[in-house]
This record gives C-alpha cells, sequence and structure tokens, in this order.
C-alpha cells in the first residue's frame, strides 16, 4: 500500500523505503507468533492495536497498557501528553544512538518501554490497570 502524505509527514517514511521491506502476509505469523502471550504497551494504543486487527483479521487483542492514558492518570499536570512532550518533560531519550529519529518505531519503542518503566516505578500491577486494591505494605511492585 502506498504510504499517505499524512504518514509520510509524521514519519518521514517514503514508498521508496520499503520497496525493500517484507509484505504484511510474508511476515503475519511471525508478528502472530511474537504477539502470543504477550501484554503490549504502547503510546496511544489503539492506533497500532487497530493496524495489527486490520492485518491479521481474528487476532486476539492481549492485555493493552496505553502510556498515553497511563500518563494522564498517573501523571497529572502536563500541557501535553504527546509522546514527544513526555520525551522532553522526562528526558526520555538520553543517551539513545543519535541515528534515532522520531515518529520511527526503534526510537517511539525505546522512549515508550521508559515512559512505561517510570510510571510502574513503585507501583503494582492493579494501579497500573487503575484497579482498587485491597493490599497491605508488603504488595508486590513491578519495579
Amino acid at each position: 500500500m502506498p504510504i499517505t502524505p499524512l504518514a509520510r509527514r509524521i514519519h518521514g517514511i517514503r514508498n521508496e523505503d520499503l520497496v525493500v521491506a517484507p509484505a504484511f502476509d510474508d511476515i503475519a505469523s511471525e508478528v502472530r507468533a511474537a504477539l502470543d502471550g504477550a501484554v503490549l504497551v504502547a503510546h496511544n494504543a489503539h492506533v497500532d492495536v487497530e493496524v495489527v486487527r486490520r492485518q491479521l483479521g481474528d487476532w486476539p487483542c492481549p492485555e493493552v497498557f496505553d502510556t498515553l492514558k497511563l500518563s494522564r492518570r498517573l501523571l497529572p499536570g502536563h500541557a501535553s501528553y504527546r509522546l514527544g512532550a513526555l520525551v522532553e518533560a522526562f528526558d526520555l531519550a538520553a543517551g539513545l544512538p543519535g541515528d534515532l529519529t522520531p515518529h520511527r518505531a526503534t526510537y517511539d519503542v525505546a522512549v515508550t518501554a521508559r515512559l512505561f518503566v517510570r510510571m510502574a516505578m513503585s507501583r503494582s500491577l492493579e494501579d497500573l490497570r487503575g484497579q482498587p486494591t485491597e493490599r497491605g505494605d508488603d504488595a508486590t511492585t513491578l519495579f
């Protein structure tokens, strides 16, 4: 499928960049295997989930931790919850290789993972899920 002008503007990906990329059908079984039993962590996750659903059809979406929704709930007071704004606010790109750029997969995955870890620090899985807990001081935290 051709890259749309919007995707080209946001991600900097051109049709020419994908000439050597495999067709999704050729890697669908690998994608399905990688996602089997996984928990997804993504910023504005519904976008990624919908892309995978369109491509895999009957794919059973696993549990999803959306760092956009989590940051709005767990990090109140920010003017913006865009990934770029949170990267800047928490210096999440520090130490990443200079050739990584925003809106490209490797960069976005790295900073989203760092954001998730930041929010998961000293919190339980129930806290991240937004579920009320009835636990004592010995509750297990994720990090």
